[in-house]
């Protein structure tokens, strides 16, 4: 059975993006109405049947999340709950390795979402992003919008885009008026996850005040470029929760920036669901993790070898790489302690499959409890 709201019903899919975009739709329209958002990244076609039944008369609007990983997983969504808003974040890598590692036929997958969307109805793409002109977008008979930055065709376009230090700032207009927007995330990838939120707010009757008090105030998803300050001016970048090489080259732009004229360590895990090329990806990550002025690269997981192998291909001194496998986790953290100074800023990076949130709760506890530890606090740790 379809279930067939008579209000904004809101499915978000794409293959990054997607738990954030959806709360910062959600953060914007509760400024004005009581909205159902779906829990976390909760978006198995399972959750979708019990978003059904808690969504109730008194939300004036539903926004959820869509995930899959497989061929005619979005249309069973859609078959279950049929939005007349749909948003595609981007067509990137993440599953490819269940698509042949074709991404034409990803993009067919998640243009289930087009063909599950009530005629009547929107879609929301970005016009930046390459990939996504493989989507069959000529298939949907409703209204059609588009985001970007770099492309002055789409039809909501960010502009002066900068880092503040709190957050990321750019500029839009809307009905011919110049409007400046902060979110507090940072990262340009997020600026497009933002215009999401805008064009979609906007198409919605939202006032442009409105918009910016929603994405200002929005409480950011947990572990995805969380920024942590610790004692001595460290800095954790805690990013835990998925690993793909476009997730992790936006991370690697996030830390490069927040580094200026700071030690800058990165801890990479594997890539999972890649397919064939899983060792060319990782490589290629590698490679570009030599470009960011790095002072140490760890990698973590079997086939993260992978990225170490990428960057000294790539001319990145091979005494600043180092690999290490799940077994060999406390032996990571007690070079960590004995490599990280004062002022070092630490990217933590890679799918919750690794656990390596643990690694940022180790930094965590460590470095908020001591000011300057001793090789004797640094021992005691691991006896």
């Amino acid at each position: 059975m379809i279930f067939d709201f008579d209000k904004p019903t809101i499915a978000v899919t794409g293959s990054a993006g997607k738990t954030v975009v959806k709360t910062l739709i959600s953060a914007v329209l509760r400024e004005r109405w009581v909205v159902f958002e779906s829990h976390h990244n909760n978006n198995t076609t399972e959750k979708t049947k019990q978003h059904v039944k808690q969504i109730s008369y008194f939300h004036r609007a539903a926004v959820v999340e869509y995930g899959m990983a497989y061929p005619g997983v979005i249309t069973e969504h859609c078959n279950i709950l049929r939005p007349n808003i749909g948003v595609i974040t981007n067509i990137g890598l993440a599953h490819i390795g269940n698509f042949e590692g074709k991404l034409e036929l990803l993009a067919a997958a998640k243009s289930e979402l087009l063909y599950g969307v009530e005629d009547n109805g929107m879609i929301f793409t970005n016009l930046d992003d390459t990939n996504s002109q493989l989507l069959h977008t000529n298939s949907f008979k409703g209204a059609k919008f588009t985001i970007g930055i770099d492309n002055e065709s789409a039809d909501y376009r960010a502009f002066d885009v900068s880092y503040t230090e709190n957050g990321m700032s750019f500029k839009v207009i809307l009905n011919s008026q110049e409007h400046e927007f902060l979110i507090p995330m940072f990262g340009t990838h997020n600026v497009y996850n933002a215009l999401f939120a805008v064009a979609v707010a906007d198409k919605l009757g939202f006032l442009p005040q409105e918009i910016v008090r929603g994405l200002r105030n929005v409480r950011r998803p947990k572990h995805r470029l969380d920024v942590i300050k610790l004692k001595d001016g460290i800095t954790v970048i805690d990013d835990t929760i998925h690993a793909h090489p476009p997730a992790i080259k936006a991370a690697l732009d996030v830390l490069e920036t927040l580094g200026t004229n700071r030690q800058k360590i990165v801890i990479l895990g594997s890539m999972p669901e890649l397919g064939e090329k899983i060792n060319e990806y990782h490589e290629d990550v590698g490679r570009y993790a030599a470009t960011k002025s790095l002072d140490f690269l760890y990698t973590y997981g079997n086939i993260s070898a992978h990225i170490s192998l990428g960057a000294i291909a790539a001319g990145f001194p091979q005494d600043k790489v180092k690999h290490k496998t799940p077994l060999y986790r406390k032996v990571l953290h007690r070079e960590l302690t004995q490599l990280i100074q004062p002022g070092a800023i630490i990217l933590v990076k890679g799918a919750s499959r690794l656990d390596m949130y643990n690694t940022v709760e180790f930094l965590c506890e460590y470095f908020n409890k001591r000011n300057s530890p001793t090789q004797q606090d640094v021992e005691s740790t691991f006896h």
